[in-house]
């Protein structure tokens, strides 16, 4: 008897530990009564590990998504999924998830809705990592600050890698639509149906959902704004740094897809999809981290995407509805395209040339760095091999919405560096996470701006939770400040609102103002998109 006591109460404390001022509460979902928890504290309440699909696994693999069937009893949603199988790229992302598995299509919800709350704005937001590693369960996506802002937030898990984007000649004829691959952006697809399903539950909206993303899912947003098959479940986007537009992970023809599927069986002398599904999952990792790939493009498989995204654009095919995005102000160290080199004009103007052999002389005219300014060269490299990563695919995203469309559309650069870590024995992941120092790495020297995924814990109001950073007053005022700017889009399709500096809407004639967000954010007339109209010249669309 002394024992079972022992056991009751040892069994208490460990209930107790996970939060001592929750209570388990209850909610009817269309497949089943799921149980999540109520913080007393704070009002709100968690759904974690939720899940929107059957798991892609076994005859399911590199299939689209298949409804969840509905269940008996009550399913508990206390604490987050798998997430999607992938191998440590970016350095520490600080998963929260139960294990890494192919069982993955979770997703999880914050509300501080009360029983009688109606018709909270929604969030469904797409984690980055471009498309071979992310999680829904990292701290810096954490919802409930953004719901303590009265909106419902969503993550969602979506297939990665070989998991997610193997396109390949016997899968194509296996489907109705006779193609494969883009399994993730279904997925996705299929997590913003639940949503329109069963969204009224958690006191949100249907009618008023926003979907976001950071880097590939940023780019993800680009592209179910372009798909008819996602247009229906959307009325506002938000993105962050990336678009499905060339050159960046830009999607690419059904065969073309269909033979890097091929060539990875043949890398492996696998002789059929039947043979493929027939191995572990230990089995197809393994050969993937082997085959040495970065991941499988996006496809243009007639189906989700029936076209490229500028052909959907400037037909005026997109969803029609508002859109706020922007970059950072230094996505990319100058590296990139300096390599080894000293950041030294001479040098910097040789790179110009080998990459530009015809026309190097204007672009060393467009990006000429200011010679007041000691680090000029590198903030014009930077700037460089910023454009060329990311932000002009970005910029182009932008630019076909406004000339294609009469919503409102409400541009940024964010430009404010984070602080030093904490633990000097670490780095900083190129996506966001940390990885201990190793000799290579060189001396760390005052960040030149804001570099790639910096700006994800700001925006969404996560500071407190990324203990990686000496944050400051500084940077909690300038996470307020954005995170208002995110919540009041979300909530009516307008960033403005009292106490804030006015951000213009950029969807006018002439030359738009982008909001500068920083420790003081303040709108800029856009002087420096010369270099995009360039651009525009040497990238196929």
């Amino acid at each position: 008897m002394k024992n079972t006591f022992l056991v009751f109460f040892a069994g208490l404390f460990i209930l107790n530990a996970q939060n001592p001022n929750a209570f388990a509460v209850q909610v009817e979902t269309d497949k089943g009564i799921i149980e999540g928890s109520y913080d007393t504290h704070t009002g709100g309440q968690t759904y974690l590990g939720i899940p929107f699909a059957q798991p892609p696994v076994g005859n399911l693999r590199w299939k689209a998504p298949v409804e969840m069937q509905n269940w008996e009893g009550v399913k508990e949603t206390k604490k987050f999924g798998p997430r999607p199988m992938q191998p440590l790229v970016f350095g520490d992302m600080k998963s929260r998830s139960a294990g890494v598995s192919e069982d993955c299509l979770y997703l999880n919800i914050w509300t501080t809705a009360n029983r009688n709350t109606k018709n909270l704005p929604v969030l469904v937001y797409f984690y980055g990592g471009g498309n071979v590693a992310g999680d829904a369960s990292e701290y810096r996506y954490d919802g409930e600050s953004m719901s303590k802002k009265g909106i419902v937030v969503v993550t969602v898990n979506y297939r990665l890698n070989v998991f997610g984007y193997l396109a390949h000649s016997e899968l194509s004829q296996e489907t109705s639509y006779k193609a494969s691959g883009n399994y993730g952006l279904l997925d996705q697809l299929q997590a913003l149906k639940w949503v329109e399903r069963n969204i009224t539950q958690f006191g949100g909206d249907p009618n008023n959902v926003t979907i976001a993303g950071e880097s590939a899912g940023s780019i993800s947003v680009s592209a179910h704004m372009a798909s008819p098959l996602s247009k229906n479940f959307i009325d506002k986007a938000i993105g962050e740094s990336g678009a499905a537009i060339n050159p960046t992970m830009t999607p690419v023809a059904l065969e073309e897809a269909e033979k890097e599927g091929e060539h990875f069986l043949a890398q492996f002398e696998i002789s059929s999809i039947e043979e493929l599904r027939s191995l572990s999952t230990r089995a197809i990792y393994e050969m993937y981290i082997e085959s040495g790939r970065f991941g499988f493009p996006m496809v243009v498989d007639s189906y989700f995407l029936p076209k490229s995204l500028n052909s959907i654009f400037v037909e005026g095919s997109q969803a029609q509805i508002p859109l706020l995005l922007g970059w950072n102000s230094a996505e990319i160290p100058a590296q990139a395209i300096m390599q080894d080199q000293e950041l030294s004009e001479e040098n910097f103007n040789k790179t110009i040339e080998l990459l530009y052999p015809d026309e190097h002389r204007k672009v060393q005219k467009i990006y000429a760095p200011d010679k007041n300014d000691p680090r000029g060269v590198e903030r014009m490299a930077t700037r460089l091999a910023s454009d060329r990563f990311i932000v002009y695919s970005s910029y182009k995203w932008y630019d076909l919405h406004r000339k294609n469309s009469d919503q409102p559309i409400y541009r940024y650069l964010y430009t404010k560096p984070r602080p030093p870590l904490k633990n000097v024995n670490l780095v900083v992941g190129f996506a966001g996470g940390t990885q201990e120092r190793s000799e290579e790495d060189i001396a760390l020297i005052e960040p030149i701006g804001a570099p790639h995924a910096c700006e994800i814990e700001y925006a969404m109001g996560n500071l407190h939770l990324v203990e990686d950073y000496r944050w400051t007053a500084e940077d909690y005022a300038v996470s307020g400040t954005f995170q208002n700017y995110f919540a009041n889009f979300i909530k009516t399709g307008n960033p403005n609102a009292p106490g804030l500096a006015n951000w213009p809407n950029a969807n006018v004639k002439g030359n738009p103002e982008v909001m500068i967000i920083n420790t003081q954010s303040a709108a800029e007339t856009a002087e420096n998109d010369k270099r995009f109209k360039f651009l525009d010249t040497q990238y196929d669309q």
